[in-house]
C-alpha cells in the first residue's frame, strides 16, 4: 500500500507540473502510418506560433512497398489564432496532390458566425459552433489543456465536409513504447455511437500532452495506427 501511494504521489507531481507547462512556440513531429500493421505512410508535421497566430502544416507520404504502387500525397494545412483557451481555427485545406476533385477547404468567420465548408465541387454554409476545432488544429488543442480537463473533452470538430460533435474519456494512464521510448501517456477513448468509427489517442504526459500515438478502427474492422517517431518542441 505505501509503494502505490507513492506512485500514486509521483504520477500525480508529474501531472500538476505538465499542467502547468506553457506550450512550446513551434513543433516538430513525424509519425509512422499503419494500416492492420503493415506501414504505409510517414507523416512530417510542423507548428508555428507567431506573436498570437498559428500555422499547423501536415504531410503525408505513402512508404514502404505501398511508395511503389501508389502516389497519394497529402497536405494538410490549418491556420488561426491562438486564445486563452488555446487554437480559434481560421482557415482549413486539405489537398490530395494526386487528385484535386478531393480537395477539402473550410473557413471559420467568427465573426459573422458561420462555417464555410467546400468539398465535391459544391459549396456548403453552417452555423458556427463555439469551440469548434478542425481535423488538424484539434491534435494540438491538447497542449492547451490541464490534465484535470483531459479526463472528459467534449467539443465539435469539422473535417471541412460536416460538424461532428466529439466525446473522449480519460481510460487510464499507459506507458507506451515508441520509437522516442518508453512514455508516460494518457489514453483517452472517444465515445462510439453504433455506426461511428472508433477512435483513441495517447498524449504524452510528460510532453505538453501531445499525442504521440492514435489509434482508428474502421466499422469494417480496419485499424489504422499513427505513432510518433520525432518530437521536437520550441
Amino acid at each position: 500500500m505505501m509503494l502505490r501511494a507513492l506512485i500514486a504521489l509521483a504520477i500525480a507531481a508529474v501531472v500538476t507540473a505538465v499542467s502547468a507547462a506553457t506550450p512550446p512556440q513551434s513543433v516538430k513531429a513525424s509519425y509512422d502510418v499503419y494500416r492492420d500493421g503493415l506501414h504505409v505512410a510517414t507523416t512530417q508535421e510542423t507548428y508555428e506560433k507567431t506573436g498570437d497566430r498559428y500555422q499547423i502544416e501536415s504531410d503525408s507520404n505513402p512508404a514502404g512497398l505501398l511508395a511503389l504502387f501508389v502516389r497519394t500525397k497529402i497536405k494538410v494545412q490549418s491556420a488561426g489564432t491562438v486564445t486563452t483557451a488555446g487554437l480559434q481555427p481560421e482557415k482549413l485545406d486539405y489537398g490530395r496532390l494526386d487528385d484535386a476533385s478531393k480537395n477539402v477547404s473550410a473557413a471559420f468567420d467568427w465573426r459573422a458566425r458561420e462555417l464555410h465548408l467546400t468539398f465535391d465541387g459544391r459549396s456548403e454554409t453552417l452555423p458556427l459552433v463555439p469551440g469548434i476545432q478542425d481535423r488538424l488544429s484539434v491534435m494540438y488543442q491538447f497542449m492547451f489543456l490541464s490534465t484535470d480537463k483531459a479526463k472528459l473533452l467534449e467539443f465539435p470538430m469539422t473535417n471541412g465536409k460536416k460538424i461532428e460533435r466529439y466525446r473522449y474519456e480519460l481510460a487510464n494512464h499507459a506507458a507506451l513504447d515508441t520509437p522516442l521510448g518508453r512514455l508516460n501517456t494518457l489514453h483517452l477513448v472517444k465515445h462510439r455511437d453504433p455506426g461511428e468509427n472508433g477512435t483513441e489517442v495517447w498524449l504524452a504526459a510528460d510532453r505538453n500532452l501531445f499525442p504521440v500515438k492514435l489509434l482508428i478502427l474502421e466499422n469494417d474492422g480496419t485499424k489504422f495506427e499513427q505513432i510518433i517517431t520525432r518530437l521536437e518542441f520550441k
